[in-house]
């Protein structure tokens, strides 16, 4: 019997990692993905991320876990110390094990937060641009139809 207070010498093995065996996982494998590319594979320590329900953080021994994520800045601390950023928007991430896949509908990825920044903004601006472009491409097909259905009621009434 192991008296009160005491830890058994094999229990912190367990918890170190024996030296016969492999050291636990340090690292997780993350990977940002956009619809049509890998924006990101890198080794990371630790993520953090936000949700609906706000933000939470993995490190890699965390159990599995899947959830929805919001637009925002997800962080990660890289192998060698250094932590990143990159803006994200909706999506999903799911980890299983030490892989972490993060699918969004658009990422985009910088050295430094004012980089960032400054790179969602001109991403705002590209997609209000095509947003814009888009929907004249709209209202010029609204009406080219509704010429059409006039000519055909005029055809029709004579």
């Amino acid at each position: 019997m192991i008296p009160p207070g005491e830890a058994r010498r094999d229990d912190q093995d367990d918890r170190r990692g024996a030296p016969d065996e492999p050291r636990p996982e340090r690292t997780m494998r993350l990977r940002v993905l956009r619809p049509t590319e890998v924006l990101l594979d890198v080794e990371a320590t630790r993520i953090v991320a936000e949700a609906a329900n706000g933000a939470f953080g993995l490190l890699p021994r965390h159990a599995d876990f899947v959830t929805a994520l919001v637009p925002g800045v997800l962080a990660y601390t890289d192998a060698g110390g250094t932590t990143r950023q990159v803006g994200v928007d909706e999506g999903a991430l799911v980890k299983r094990g030490s892989d972490v896949f993060v699918s969004v509908l658009d990422a985009v990825s910088a050295p430094d937060i004012t980089d960032l920044a400054d790179l969602v903004q001109q991403r705002f601006r590209e997609i209000d641009e095509d947003e814009r472009q888009a929907r004249g491409a709209l209202a010029r097909l609204e009406a080219g139809a509704l010429r059409r259905l006039f000519e055909l009621e005029r055809q029709r009434h004579g």
